[in-house]
């Protein structure tokens, strides 16, 4: 058995120091070492405890917990959770954190909630077990193709991801030209999050990034974000492919899953179709992306090297439904490749 995870515990409130304190010390893998009431305390604490992982408030006084992210990443690189109200604002702060660099997040809990702070404990573990090399330096994005450039065939784009998925989802779609393919993404991430996300995407990249709605048009140049918590994105109708929003029990844990969108693409579109696997934690959308291999799809995971944890990526290869394993910064353009029209005609 492996050494227990190292935790520093950074929030400003005392009692939520002690209720993430009592989540985690309920772990037996996962030891608090300290905590901390805002960044200066923090600070010191990091440099005394050496911990392997920090949970980290954003709304903090002396410094906010945005910057110290940024301090944290540039001076002392390590896995850092960001702890969030699940608000409109704290989701967008919570999403500059995860392109800061942050390992994951989770919201802070509601009046009564049954199981607060969900699976904090496991992202703990599986950051402190993380290979990431945080002080490496982001590589510079190459602008996408024009769409004079680009070619679209017929075919559908499905990808999955969950944590590490907001960086890994900005560098392939800033790949994709506004004539991209039409795309559906299942991205783990808490309920009032979603919303967000697709609008710092749409801002970021070139074609619609859209939150998906019941009935929304599978069109070229839109891509489609499954919303957060209540229901699962699927693909359905042949004519006129669109997005679906249904009330199912969670799948492998989660709902929205990446096995419910990949298997209703693999139905719907089969060859026509490219499903991709990115960075995230335990095995969601491998037997779907496995399903799509089978209907003819072509198939792409995020290789171990790249990934913030190579958890869904490895399970997928494991069971044989990655056709291609890539660094993240190939498969954008991989993906267009799979999906450009043919010379003689279209796919």
């Amino acid at each position: 058995m492996s050494a227990p995870a190292r935790v520093l515990v950074v929030d400003d409130s005392p009692t939520m120091r002690g209720l993430i304190t009592a989540v985690l010390s309920s772990d037996p893998e996962v030891n608090v070492i300290g905590q901390a009431g805002d960044a200066l305390e923090a600070r010191e604490a990091i440099k005394r405890l050496n911990p392997d992982v920090v949970t980290l408030d954003i709304e903090m006084p002396n410094m906010n917990g945005l910057d110290f992210l940024e301090k944290i990443m540039t001076l002392r690189p390590m896995p850092v959770i960001m702890v969030s109200t699940m608000t409109h604002r704290g989701a967008e702060a919570t999403l500059a954190a995860l392109e800061i660099g942050a390992f994951d997040c989770v919201g802070k809990p509601a009046p009564g909630e049954l199981r607060p702070f969900g699976d904090l404990a496991e992202k703990v573990k599986a950051a402190a077990r993380t290979q990431r090399q945080y002080s490496q330096p982001a590589a510079a994005v190459a602008p996408p193709p024009s769409v004079a450039d680009f070619r679209v065939g017929r075919k559908i784009v499905a990808i999955g991801s969950s944590t590490g998925g907001v960086e890994a989802l900005i560098a392939v779609l800033q790949k994709f030209p506004a004539n991209c393919p039409p795309t559906v993404i299942t991205q783990h991430m808490p309920p009032t999050f979603t919303k967000s996300f697709a609008e710092r995407l749409n801002r970021l990249c070139a074609p619609v990034v859209q939150e998906a709605t019941d009935g929304a048009r599978l069109e070229i140049g839109k891509i489609f974000l499954a919303p957060g918590g209540e229901r699962h994105l699927q693909v359905s109708s042949a004519s006129a492919p669109c997005c679906r929003l249904i009330d199912r029990a969670p799948v492998n844990g989660h709902r929205p899953s990446v096995d419910v969108l990949f298997d209703s693409v693999a139905e719907l579109a089969g060859r026509n179709a490219v499903g991709v696997i990115l960075t995230g934690m335990g095995r969601d959308g491998a037997a779907g992306l496995l399903k799509m291999r089978h209907a003819g799809a072509r198939t792409l995971g995020q290789n171990e090297k790249t990934c913030v944890v190579y958890g869904m990526p490895r399970v997928a290869h494991e069971l044989g439904a990655v056709e291609q394993q890539l660094p993240l910064s190939a498969i954008g353009e991989e993906i267009l490749k799979m999906t450009a029209a043919r010379k003689e005609g279209t796919e």
